[in-house]
């Protein structure tokens, strides 16, 4: 048995795929068979895909980058009748159309399916699709989570403190991949410079249903697509924003393409004095500073092959929010990030079946935290980073009803880790703590895996089955086989899809501070400690749902999921430091409910209500990390179940958008959520004293649960001008506006504090060209 890993690594070495998107290539003829400009209108309302785009002087244009689906076609050239068509992406193979206009006016039409646009037969999965209307529309930002805001609209998605996402109750199991490429690190505001949400194009989002491809961390996955049109010549954007809390920022992008070759650059910068979400109402020390800039080249080097290049670097500098009593002490805690990434792509077709995809990437990553000698009670110092060097080859094969995906991963992430503190409170630790800790090591990650799935179609019915195999090597030495398997069927008639999926995961640990809460060093920390190593999370997603649609106009999905994991994984915070370790327990059980209603697009009105019923427990005892004092003595004593700290059983997001007139438009959202749990030893006395009244006021100590959240949003829009391809146009928000102190975690097991914004406003210009 030892020996299957390695056999199915060498059976798929030759073999080569990439994300499941696809690329549509028109050629607009006269009559004749001259090349015609024209324009094309795509539309899918099931992928919230609604853009324009323009052919050459020759009658072409690509459309790349499309995820699965089908699309609506309506092409138009002065003194020619539009053609309309419905088109289907089903497979990575690029779709080459030629399209012969007729002069006016005589209509021309083809249909290539009859079924309803906003159900998508063959979705076999809970996936999630974020278009370029949504994005650009969306609500302000806090500077460093755009990206994050976005995500955590849908359902089964939850925030805790500072913009951490947790899918279906996962912790740190969110995996970002950026044309192509996996992000497997934390991206929350405190770990990671952002991929502004402007410089990107659409985002896919898995939670189940989730495709052999992905693997390491698939609580959930966030495909981001940057790349823009392809229209000849510069095009670009610049916006300029601002608001409540000295908030303001730029961002601008512009996009040059001749010939066979697109050049594009971005970049934007902001600040603000509310970056990570504060420990208390005044919102204590909480400057930040965001900058980032990107490169792109990309160049059709033939009919069959195109390179792509890529380079970002993203800082952020920010402090760490005081408590009260930290801010009368003088505490000053400053903390930054860094990053620079460089991506290449290459993609080959070889045949009108047979496409190859080869991606790499290399990135510097680094965090830092400096304290000030007022800081209490410790004064934390910590240099952490790594350097990473990731490659991925695939091919996609399409053969009658088969969309077959293979391919290899490499990962090396070599990791680094220096901290050091000073006591400054003795009284806030156990009794023979050492008053002073330094630690400084380094070692690599290194992790291997091979994936080979198949996504089948057959008539009504689309089976997806795939299987990866994951080798993880870093304080531990594991291997992994899992399957995946998910199945659809269709009912026409009544517009309706049902699906199931099973999914099985090995999930990584998380690696910042992974050395550190390993290390026999840290044995020095105190007389009780608890140090295991962190071990991959093995679990079972399950899931079944249905989705339908109404009146062609309106679409309801509904799903029911129950997750099983050992060797749980958490996090344990140090203190307020915003440092956290990474831990593990036996065992969870995640399992509840969601549902959404969206309305695309119907008459004026768009928009969406969504609901999520969520229920984790998690079982003692701890299997991996670091546990000091109190909490190793009981995490090693204990048995049972505790809630675990992304527990809200009940979270309700909507937000509807009204086009009144043609360039004014107004929005009004909100979002409730039940509350988090609480884990509070103190008295309210030294709550309050920590935390300030209103604050505990929030707090319901005799549920060990924080009172309900509340927040009513509002948008207006106004395109102020619109010529030709120049366009101007306006945007203000109202977040919060009931004005409502809603805390988002309060003392939890694992957790720290954090309180949501306040009443804040935004205002944003942006101008297109």
């Amino acid at each position: 048995m030892k020996r299957l890993p390695a056999l199915f690594f060498l059976l798929t070495l030759p073999l080569l795929g990439q994300s499941r998107s696809g690329e549509l290539h028109f050629t607009v003829t006269d009559p004749s068979g001259l090349g015609v400009r024209a324009t094309i209108e795509v539309v899918s309302d099931a992928n919230q895909c609604r853009n324009i785009f323009s052919t050459d002087e020759t009658g072409n244009v690509g459309l790349k980058r499309l995820p699965y689906g089908g699309y609506r076609i309506a092409i138009e050239a002065q003194g020619f009748a539009t053609h309309s068509q419905v088109i289907e992406v089903l497979s990575a193979i690029p779709i080459n159309q030629t399209i012969a206009l007729t002069l006016a006016p005589v209509t021309s039409s083809v249909t290539v399916k009859d079924w309803d646009m906003l159900v998508d037969p063959h979705r076999s999965g809970s996936i999630n699709e974020i278009g370029s209307d949504t994005i650009e529309t969306r609500p302000a930002s806090l500077p460093g989570r755009s990206l994050q805001d976005l995500v955590n609209t849908q359902p089964g998605w939850l925030y805790e403190g500072n913009a951490v996402l947790h899918p279906r109750g996962s912790e740190y199991q969110t995996q970002f991949v950026v044309d192509g490429v996996p992000f497997t690190d934390n991206r929350s505001p405190s770990f990671a410079p952002e991929i502004e949400a402007d410089d990107v194009q659409s985002m896919t989002i898995y939670t189940a249903g989730i495709p052999a491809e992905f693997g390491r961390k698939i609580g959930g996955v966030v495909e981001i697509n940057t790349a823009r049109d392809t229209r000849a010549g510069l095009h670009g954007q610049f916006i300029l924003s601002g608001g409540s809390f000295d908030t303001a920022g730029a961002f601008g992008t512009a996009q040059y393409v001749r010939g066979k070759n697109t050049f594009g650059v971005s970049a934007d910068g902001d600040m603000t004095d509310h970056y990570l979400n504060p420990v208390v109402p005044q919102s204590f020390t909480n400057r930040g500073t965001t900058a980032g800039f990107a490169v792109s080249y990309e160049r059709d080097l033939s009919s069959s092959d195109r390179i792509r290049l890529t380079v970002r670097h993203g800082i952020a500098r920010f402090l760490v929010p005081n408590e009260q009593v930290q801010e009368a002490a003088g505490q000053r805690q400053d903390r930054d990030t860094f990053e620079t990434v460089g991506i290449v792509s290459y993609q080959h077709i070889f045949s009108s079946n047979v496409i190859a995809d080869f991606r790499g990437m290399v990135r510097d990553d680094s965090t830092g935290l400096s304290s000030n000698p007022q800081s209490t009670p410790i004064i934390a110092y910590q240099d952490r980073g790594f350097r990473e060097g990731y490659f991925k080859g695939s091919v996609s094969v399409h053969h009658g009803r088969h969309e077959w995906k293979a391919g290899i991963e490499s990962d090396a992430i070599f990791l680094r880790e220096q901290f050091s503190d000073i006591i400054t409170d003795p009284t806030q630790f156990d009794p023979g703590t050492p008053t002073t800790f330094s630690f400084n090591q380094k070692h690599a990650d290194l992790e291997q895996s091979a994936f080979i799935q198949d996504l089948i179609r057959l008539g009504k019915w689309t089976l997806s089955a795939g299987l990866r195999w994951d080798h993880y090597q870093l304080l531990v030495n594991q291997n992994a086989v899992s399957p995946r398997f998910a199945v659809a069927r269709y009912f026409p008639s009544a517009d309706l899809v049902l699906h199931a999926s099973y999914d099985r995961v090995f999930q990584t640990p998380f690696f910042e501070n992974l050395l550190l809460s390993s290390s026999p060093q840290a044995i020095s920390l105190n007389p009780n400690i608890l140090r295991l190593p962190v071990e991959p999370s093995h679990g079972n997603y399950y899931e079944i749902g249905a989705t339908k649609g109404f009146f062609r106009q309106l679409r309801l999905d509904v799903n029911v999921f129950d997750r099983r994991v050992n060797n749980y994984a958490d996090d344990d915070q140090l203190l307020n430091t915003g440092i956290s370790f990474p831990i593990a327990f036996a065992k969870a059980n995640l399992y509840g409910a969601e549902g959404k209603i969206e309305i695309p697009r119907w008459g004026n009105l768009s928009g969406f209500v969504s609901c999520s019923y969520i229920v984790g427990s998690t079982y003692f005892p701890a299997t991996g990390g670091l546990l000091v004092g109190v909490d190793a003595v009981n995490s090693a004593r204990l048995t049972g179940r505790f809630w675990d700290s992304q527990d809200q059983r009940n979270t309700l997001r909507t937000r509807f958008r009204y086009q009144f007139i043609p360039r004014v438009w107004a929005a009004i959202g909100g979002e409730y959520g039940s509350g988090l749990p609480v884990a509070f030893n103190g008295s309210q006395e030294e709550a309050i004293a920590t935390y300030g009244q209103q604050v505990v006021d929030r707090v319901n100590f005799d549920r060990d649960r924080v009172k309900p959240s509340l927040s009513i949003d509002a948008s207006i829009g106004v395109e102020m001008w619109r010529r030709d391809n120049f366009r101007l146009r306006l945007q203000a928000d109202a977040e919060n506006v009931n004005n409502r102190l809603n805390v988002i975690d309060f003392a939890g097991l694992f957790s720290g504090n954090a309180i949501a914004p306040p009443r804040s406003y935004a205002v944003r210009l942006e101008t297109t060209f």
